[in-house]
């Protein structure tokens, strides 16, 4: 009997955190977003559009996606899995997009400006995560439609499709912190505002990865149960 009550006081300081740890998360990359909008100015320059649209779409808009499946923090967590589904990729197409215009406006800003193109970290692993959220979204049409699946199953492309999201995730996630390198940043913050835009992303990836393999390592246990 103390046994079941010392489980169940367990469960529910475990439940707290992980929804405190999901309310942060969210006020993180909404906070975060809106730090950047307001650093950048979008529309007051060219260039203002594309620290503006990379937040937006890694920072804002890919966490949300994702943390629509959480068990613990996900705003919609009483809907059903269809509509988190159709949600999810409401928001993956609309990071794409956005992900898209950031690349466009830095690339004819520095055409405009005679500058050479993905010189930097920060520029090659831009382009390369941009590429590979495009190719990301291609291959996730089989889960959509499952005819294109012929052959594969399912289950194992949500597997896939989890693994390779949390990779795309991290990569967007370190772009943003290489991006907070930049010359237009550093000069425009002090040293503490840096260390904190720097933390933002850095929590949300913890919090993304430990979704993800909480989710799959549970999955695993009722495999083998």
């Amino acid at each position: 009997m103390v046994h079941n009550k010392e489980t169940e006081s367990e469960a529910r300081i475990y439940g707290c955190a992980r929804i405190g740890s999901s309310v942060l998360t969210h006020c993180v990359c909404i906070g975060f977003t809106v730090f950047m909008a307001v650093m950048s100015w979008p529309g007051s320059s060219l260039f203002s559009w594309h620290p503006f649209f990379m937040t937006l779409a890694f920072s804002l808009l890919m966490t949300e996606a994702i943390l629509i499946f959480s068990r613990h923090g996900s705003p919609i967590r009483k809907c059903l899995h269809k509509t988190k589904v159709r949600l999810h990729w409401i928001l993956q197409s609309l990071a794409l997009c956005c992900a898209l215009l950031g690349l466009a406006a830095i690339f004819y800003n520095k055409h405009l400006n005679g500058k050479a193109h993905f010189t930097s970290w920060h520029g090659l692993l831009g382009l390369i995560t941009v590429c590979v959220v495009s190719v990301q979204s291609v291959a996730a049409l089989p889960l959509i439609y499952h005819s294109l699946a012929k052959g594969w199953s399912l289950a194992k492309l949500k597997r896939y499709h989890a693994a390779s999201g949390l990779v795309t995730y991290l990569l967007g996630s370190i772009s943003l912190c290489l991006g907070l390198c930049s010359t237009w940043f550093t000069t425009s913050v002090r040293d503490y505002s840096w260390y904190l835009s720097a933390l933002c992303p850095a929590l949300s990836a913890l919090a993304v990865m430990n979704q993800v393999s909480s989710a799959y390592m549970a999955k695993k246990r009722l495999q083998s149960c």
